[in-house]
């Protein structure tokens, strides 16, 4: 029986419940009068300086992808950009995954980490490794960091990632610091939950990879991931734990796309449902190939165009949310999305242990492979381009803004009071310290007229004051 409220993985993510959903959506999918209903409901109110959006639910959404009218297709890319120019503006969040250990006891079929390939390196670094690779990545401009590593009670166990999300704070090299750590391992207890918080993570990311608990089960045949149930319960006990932040994220490829898409938006509504706060981010990657994993052995794999259309709903269902688009997608199919409703991106990834101090990227321990290669330094310059504002921005964690807190300051627009000028802050200070000269003459044009674009008086003037102090030589300022 389908319970949002409920805290049980089958009854928040009923498999009859999604199934009705597509059948209406099927039946409904020409019906014009309800789609423009749906149309009409998600669209931004503005109230003054503020700003609301309802979102959808699992099933209007639903309604939405079914439709293949070309009309209403244009409607909802343009609904998408309406909507996040509202709550994000032309930000876009950078950051970089940061590989631990490719150690693991699953046997998850579509990632070559699983303990049944016995070809692939197996590689864990070292706390002085762990150094190294911060360094390297200090060195190219990134602040922000997102943590994998294997499944592994014996190689990896919390204490590890504890040890090392302490080393990587640690680290200030030159004008080089990260300032915000999240965290994508597998589900875990309440009690290792309230130790990642009390280390000072952001956001806990886990990827359900499917929500169709038959394919989920036959997908990972071995190890404690096995456990649907655990699985997907663990945003649940992540929050007990105290972590306000967390990140959903399914595998598009490995079930049917319409279903994963409706049981994605049925858990947002849960965690909205008991916690008060949906999810802090969406990821959104595909299957990609990897060592001993090729992608077309799975059969529902999804266009460019149907991605770029979940994309914009997702967008559109859930206005608040992050939405993380990954190296793991080409620089033509990043850009579309970038419009269509992304805020963040990863930037100069390498998917593999230890790679980041390596003169060329190593493949042999890559957990898949990166479709875009390009440096950091190319990668904000294209944003630039593009007519983003590049951010390395970390206030809000840092600042306590996070959880319900970040989430009403974020739907009633205030949020943007903050992040845009911090953006700039950040941008600078890239610009300053990373940046080519042909990036930074881009940014600093773009600096300069994003701060008449300020609204507040007093934050504009105290933005130029802390961008002067960035030309001194001092950094860290934040609103």
């Amino acid at each position: 029986m389908y319970n949002p409220k409920s805290m049980k993985a089958e009854e928040f993510i009923d498999h009859d419940e999604v199934l009705r959903t597509l059948e209406y959506a099927e039946k409904n999918k020409n019906n014009f009068e309800l789609i423009n209903k749906i149309l009409d409901k998600a669209r931004p109110i503005r109230d003054g300086k503020q700003v609301h959006c309802c979102g959808l639910t699992h099933e209007e959404a639903s309604v939405l992808l079914e439709c293949d009218d070309k009309m209403i297709l244009n409607k909802i890319y343009n609904l998408a950009e309406e909507i996040k120019e509202a709550f994000y503006g032309d930000r876009i969040v950078i950051f970089a995954p940061l590989y631990l250990s490719n150690y693991c006891v699953n046997g998850c079929i579509y990632c070559p980490y699983h303990n049944q390939n016995k070809h692939i390196p197996r590689k864990k670094l070292t706390q002085e490794e762990v150094k190294a690779e911060v360094i390297a990545l200090q060195d190219m401009g990134h602040k922000r960091l997102a943590i994998e590593s294997g499944e592994d009670p014996i190689n990896n166990p919390i204490e590890y990632i504890l040890e090392c999300i302490k080393t990587i704070y640690s680290i200030k090299h030159k004008n080089g610091a990260i300032r915000r750590v999240n965290v994508n391992i597998a589900a875990t207890t309440v009690e290792n939950y309230r130790k990642l918080k009390e280390a000072g993570i952001g956001t806990y990311i886990l990827f359900q990879e499917t929500y169709h608990k038959e394919s989920y089960e036959k997908l990972h045949p071995t190890g404690p991931k096995h456990n649907y149930a655990y699985h997907t319960e663990a945003m649940d006990r992540a929050m007990e734990g105290g972590i306000d932040d967390v990140g959903l994220g399914v595998l598009f490829g490995l079930e049917r796309y319409k279903y994963e898409f409706a049981a994605l938006l049925m858990h947002a509504e849960h965690l909205e449902a008991v916690h008060g706060v949906g999810p802090h981010t969406i990821s959104v990657p595909r299957v990609k190939k990897a060592d001993d994993i090729d992608p077309t052995a799975f059969d529902n794999g999804i266009d460019d165009e149907t991605f770029a259309k979940i994309v914009a709903l997702t967008r559109i269902a859930v206005p608040y949310t992050g939405i993380i688009i990954s190296t793991r997608e080409t620089e033509t199919v990043r850009e579309k999305l970038l419009k269509l409703g992304v805020s963040q991106v990863s930037g100069a990834s390498r998917t593999s242990v230890g790679g980041y101090t390596q003169e060329e990227r190593p493949k042999d321990t890559e957990q898949f492979d990166v479709s875009d290669q390009r440096t950091l330094d190319e990668v904000v310059k294209w944003l630039m381009e593009q007519g983003h504002i590049p951010s390395f921005c970390t206030a809000c964690y840092r600042e306590g803004r996070t959880g319900d807190r970040f989430m009403s300051l974020c739907k009633t627009g205030q949020i943007q009071n903050c992040c845009h000028p911090n953006a700039l802050i950040t941008l600078k200070e890239f610009l300053m310290d990373y940046a080519s000269a042909e990036t930074k003459s881009v940014g600093e044009k773009l600096i300069a007229k994003e701060i008449n674009n300020v609204p507040n008086e007093k934050v504009r003037e105290i933005l130029k004051n802390n961008l002067k102090e960035i030309e001194m030589g001092n950094r860290d300022f934040r609103f």
